[in-house]
């Protein structure tokens, strides 16, 4: 039989119908309240990968090093296909659909829920590794089964059992399908305190469904009760803005803003926490251990979920709080203490799963919410602290078994702590302060280690960023990617010019001979790499990279330079914009560089477009970037301003919707003095400070402020103590200096703003 009904499931089954189910079972058998349903039994999955023939190469897929984030990717992505790209029998998929429809006229909507047979069990917890499917119906129910079945090789499913030491050939997954709660509020209970096994009940509730509190997406109310009396020793209500409800016209679970009048509302009625503490009492007597509990009312009556055992009470929790303890000093933030222990580290903000790599060893990862994807990265933190969650959202969940105190539900915990902030993080109280405590449990760290070459992603390199701050943004000039390090260590605020013709000259061959020599794609890698090391090392200060700019003369050095045209003056000739728009293919696949990096979560890149000389030129050039897949809405884009042209044209270049302009002051100044900047009987005319040079940099700053357009300066005399005088003046938004001179710049621009202070209230 492909499918058991839950009535009949109990917790001697667990090898059939996995731990979840079992639970189930013994909940009905008990008595409580279970919405009805059946299990698609673990065998049927068995059976379903061996008739197949996909089950060898399904377990080689997942044999990889699970610390190894990118491998960890590839046996996810390849064990998600074998399984979704294979078809259940027909024989299955009458039995789960006929099972289906026995349930409310075969109109119900269900929930289907993975239950592996190595989850939840007493010594440890698997919860939240496979996959959750609400508000599903028959049209899609095999499906949403086949999906669970494939959740069981999640990336963090995968991790966990290696951790756990539990073979990937000798877990098996059933799938749960029972009718839904339409739930008008939910949560989860312990009945016990999950880290120190106190007699108290602890009760999360929030509106609607309750995956929101399961995944950390909301805080939820917290109520804690005394066990043995009932009495509401706390209730802590949050501000619930989200909640997850079943769409009326398409029957989807959607994410909702809570209304107004009921974010600050308390959930539950003193009645319904009564209910909640005797169904607590009624599952821990029947399992004889603390249990966490997940529940939901509709219609005024409380259903039961799910139940597990509490896997992560620390017999010594208090001793380690304890030790903790240096007085409440001032606190930064305070939430729910959700894994005890105390620990000191530097702040890694992390706001995508690309930037996991940014943790080191000993690092506190701060984060709205974690995601099961996470884990390898958390593995390596001191502490934990999010924004939003519950004692049941995964941060908690996966904190206290890592044994990594953590702090959840703070709220603003990624608005007010800072990249690289050494803070110690008290896991019991649920308290972060400044500094590190000399009874915590991990030494800080104050910086990254660099990234290793070919990462997925960026990690944030903090910036010991030189006093003082200006209003002014003081960037750094990049040439080649082996200076990032050393840039990075300035403390500029950003890269405002990095010369992608330096990582093409390093190639040895012209763009269109390497391309034909080598593949397109080798290309773009290359591109891709050099562009990524110096991303990297300045994540998640924004990184302005210029696309290709190198006039025919330096090709000429190279192999297929012979193909390059011959040009009296080159500066003035074959370059920059004019030859990317004339050779598209081997343009765009310097763009495809910059979306592949957009992919891999650096959004701190900004595209240069360098010799543009009128809006024109702008708009053809943003119709490759569209071309290529990169939405000139959602990038930072912009121009080089280097020739009279552009400076004068200024308000039809901005109409083309650039975000930023930067001044090539080398060029600008040789095109509008008509002295060639290379050629020795004229050099000493060249005077990038000369009164017609500033005027028209001065003008564009003006249009470009009115405009809401940044500007900047990345040519040779940003460095220069003058024109920083006059651009601060003028209200430049930012100025991009030699690597040697940014301290100069910074302390000059400082200067001349406390100057500008001091004459506006003269």
């Amino acid at each position: 039989m492909a499918v058991a009904w839950l009535e009949d499931v109990r917790s001697t089954d667990l090898g059939t119908v996995g731990g979840k189910a079992a639970s189930l079972g013994e909940l009905t058998e008990a008595g409580l309240p279970v919405p009805p349903g059946f299990v698609v039994t673990a065998d049927t999955y068995r059976t379903f990968i061996e008739e197949a023939g996909i089950d060898e190469e399904l377990f080689e897929a997942v044999d990889v090093d699970s610390e190894d984030s990118a491998a960890l990717a590839a046996g996810h992505e390849r064990a998600h296909e074998l399984i979704t790209g294979t078809d259940v029998p027909a024989s299955v998929r009458e039995e789960i659909l006929d099972a289906y429809r026995s349930i409310g006229d075969g109109e119900a909507f269900v929930a289907v829920r993975s239950s592996a047979t190595a989850e939840d069990l007493p010594d440890a917890s698997f919860a939240g590794q496979q996959e959750t499917f609400l508000n599903v119906t028959e049209d899609d129910l095999v499906e949403r089964v086949k999906e669970c079945w494939a959740s069981l090789f999640s990336q963090r499913a995968i991790y966990y059992r290696n951790k756990q030491g539990f073979p990937h050939d000798e877990v098996d997954i059933a799938v749960v399908v029972q009718t839904m709660v339409d739930a008008e509020k939910s949560g989860v209970m312990f009945t016990s305190h999950p880290s120190t096994g106190d007699p108290r009940i602890i009760i999360e509730a929030a509106w609607g469904l309750g995956e929101a509190v399961v995944s950390g997406s909301v805080s939820p109310d917290n109520y804690v009760v005394d066990r043995e009396t009932g009495e509401v020793e706390t209730a802590t209500i949050a501000t619930k803005k989200l909640m997850h409800v079943k769409d009326d016209e398409t029957g989807e679970t959607v994410e909702r803003e809570v209304p107004a009048d009921k974010r600050d509302q308390r959930v539950l009625t003193d009645a319904e926490i009564e209910r909640l503490v005797e169904l607590g009492r009624r599952v821990e007597d029947h399992y004889g251990d603390p249990q966490d509990v997940e529940w939901a009312v509709a219609g005024g009556e409380v259903y039961m979920l799910q139940s597990r055992p509490i896997t992560t009470i620390d017999d010594d929790a208090g001793d380690e709080a304890d030790a903790g303890d240096e007085g409440d000093g001032d606190h930064l933030l305070t939430g729910l203490g959700a894994s005890p222990g105390t620990a000191s580290g530097a702040v890694r903000i992390v706001t995508k799963l690309d930037h996991l790599d940014q943790v080191s060893d000993g690092d506190v990862i701060v984060t709205e919410m974690t995601m099961p994807d996470m884990v390898p990265a958390m593995k390596r933190a001191s502490a934990i602290v999010t924004d939003e969650g519950g004692m049941t959202s995964h941060a908690a969940i996966i904190s206290r078994e890592l044994g990594v105190p953590a702090i959840v539900g703070t709220g603003s915990a990624t608005r007010v702590l800072e990249d690289g902030q050494v803070i110690t993080v008290d896991g019991e109280r649920g308290t972060v302060r400044e500094g590190q405590s000399v009874a915590a449990d991990a030494a800080p760290t104050t910086e990254s280690a660099p990234a290793e070459s070919g990462s997925d992603g960026p990690s944030a390199a903090p910036a010991s960023k030189p006093t003082p701050n200006t209003a002014t943004e003081v960037k750094v000039n990049v040439s080649i990617p082996e200076a990032a390090e050393r840039a990075a260590a300035t403390g500029a605020d950003g890269v405002g010019l990095l010369r992608i013709e330096h990582l093409v000259l390093s190639l040895g061959k012209t763009p269109e001979r390497f391309i034909r020599d080598e593949g397109a794609d080798a290309y773009v890698t290359a591109l891709t790499e050099g562009v990524r090391k110096v991303a990297e090392e300045f994540y998640p200060r924004s990184v302005r990279v210029r696309t290709l700019d190198a006039p025919t003369d330096e090709f000429r050095q190279l192999e297929g330079g012979d193909e390059e045209p011959h040009e009296h003056n080159p500066m003035l000739g074959y370059r920059g914009i004019r030859r990317s728009l004339d050779r598209p293919d081997a343009f765009e696949y310097e763009l495809e560089a910059f979306k592949r990096l957009y992919e891999k979560g650096y959004e701190n890149l900004e595209i240069m477009f360098p010799l543009v000389n009128d809006g024109t030129d702008v708009a053809r050039a943003r119709e490759h970037m569209a071309a290529v897949g990169i939405d000139p809405e959602k990038r930072e884009w912009g121009v080089m301003v280097e020739t009279p042209a552009s400076a004068i044209g200024i308000d039809d270049i901005v109409d083309e919707g650039v975000d930023f302009v930067s001044f090539g002051t080398n060029d600008l100044t040789q095109y509008t003095l008509a002295v060639d900047r290379n050629n020795e009987h004229v050099s000493d005319r060249f005077d990038e400070l000369h009164p017609t040079v500033l005027d028209l940099i001065g003008e564009v700053i003006e249009s470009c402020r009115a405009a809401d357009v940044d500007t900047s300066i990345c040519g040779q005399a940003g460095s220069h103590p003058e024109m920083v005088d006059f651009l601060v003046r003028k209200g430049v938004t930012s100025i991009s200096a030699n690597i040697d001179a940014v301290g100069d710049v910074l302390e000059t621009a400082d200067k001349v703003e406390r100057r500008l202070i001091l004459e506006s209230v003269r």
